[in-house]
């Protein structure tokens, strides 16, 4: 790990291993399901891949993070020391969600990351039975990069090019308001009444759209600013 505080408080100690720059994340990315190599780097994509072998080595050291090896090859796992860190990354969501800055800076429109959460998070039975497909267009993008398709087939696959599947639904929106969305600043319906979103498609399948994104509990932490009693 990186420079001591020189001290034996308890608070120290921990620090030391939870606020070394990536720490949290890789916490993060861990306690979501990721388990390999190149699912963990998708979730920290700035992060040299150097840099990343060298951090699970050094968590594995401490006896937060265990590496298996088996015939599908090697996976990270959180160990129970490592796990009791989950409550402080979402606590450091809660705390992110409710006081940071809403703005999206040019760095941080990152449609990567994004579809990388949502591949991992949206439920691929919200649809039903059968095969469904979504294609998501972000309409900001090169024509190249704008398209993907997500087939949900009980659990759900991401594709960077076209399945060949009859889609279902088509969803058109930029990705630094799909970024909103996702993150709940502003919520499904009213993306779609503004129009920042717009799905194309069966009624049936719209209604269920929000199902599907399945937002993440962080989103109901409304920033400090629309709960402040008026001045």
């Amino acid at each position: 790990m990186g420079r001591s505080y020189g001290q034996f408080c308890p608070v120290a100690k921990a620090a030391e291993l939870f606020c070394e720059r990536w720490n949290a994340l890789l916490f993060r990315e861990l306690g979501a399901g990721s388990t390999r190599f190149s699912e963990i780097q998708r979730g920290v994509p700035l992060m040299s891949p150097s840099m990343l072998s060298r951090r699970l080595k050094e968590l594995e050291r401490e006896g937060v993070i265990e590496r298996c090896e088996d015939e599908g090859g090697i996976t990270y796992h959180l160990t129970d020391p490592g796990r009791e860190f989950l409550p402080l990354v979402y606590s450091l969501g809660t705390w992110g969600q409710r006081w940071t800055r809403r703005e999206l800076a040019e760095g941080e429109i990152d449609y990567g990351l994004l579809l990388w959460d949502m591949e991992r998070t949206v439920r691929g039975d919200a649809f039903g039975d059968g095969r469904t497909v979504v294609q998501l267009t972000f309409a900001d993008l090169p024509a190249k990069q704008a398209n993907w398709w997500f087939v949900n087939e009980g659990k759900v696959e991401l594709c960077v090019h076209d399945p060949g599947f009859e889609v279902d639904l088509y969803l058109s929106v930029s990705v630094p308001d799909m970024i909103h969305v996702w993150r709940g600043d502003v919520s499904v319906d009213r993306a779609v009444e503004r129009e920042l979103l717009k799905p194309h498609g069966p009624k049936r399948l719209v209604r269920r759209l929000r199902k599907w994104l399945n937002p993440s509990p962080l989103t109901e932490v409304r920033p400090a600013r629309e709960t402040a009693p008026p001045g």
